[in-house]
């Protein structure tokens, strides 16, 4: 399991989706996860769990996010959180959007969990 942090902003424009979006990139494109290849997974298994936080979660597009992704099952939830920061002229807000995202694997699918420990012998290691 990998875990992963981002933050997004949205200066101008005042758009969730967008501050959302550019968190997850941040998140993303700061690591090379070679988890899949580690484990001898194909890149499409990796579950992508991401949660994003901002002050208006109901105006993020969660489907929009969907498409950043270049492989795995990714899956969005939306919560409250981040911050809008007042512009000081009262103009408006800076919209600031915090990311995780978890990126793992379906072990017991693919049968890896049942290899870890001999026959006879408990996963702690003693019988």
């Amino acid at each position: 399991m990998v875990t992963q942090f981002g933050m997004g902003t949205s200066i101008r424009s005042q758009n969730y989706t967008e501050a959302a979006a550019r968190g997850i990139r941040d998140a993303l494109w700061h690591n090379s996860l070679n988890v899949a290849d580690a484990f001898g997974f194909p890149k499409e298994a990796m579950l992508i769990e991401v949660e994003v936080g901002v002050q208006q979660p109901d105006k993020v597009d969660s489907d929009a996010l969907l498409g950043i992704f270049p492989y795995g099952q990714p899956s969005v939830r939306v919560v409250k959180g981040g911050l809008d920061v007042a512009k000081p002229d009262g103009s408006g807000v800076s919209v600031i959007a915090n990311v995780a995202i978890i990126v793992s694997f379906d072990m017991a699918a693919t049968g890896a969990a049942s290899t870890s420990s001999s026959p006879g012998q408990s996963a702690g290691g003693q019988s």
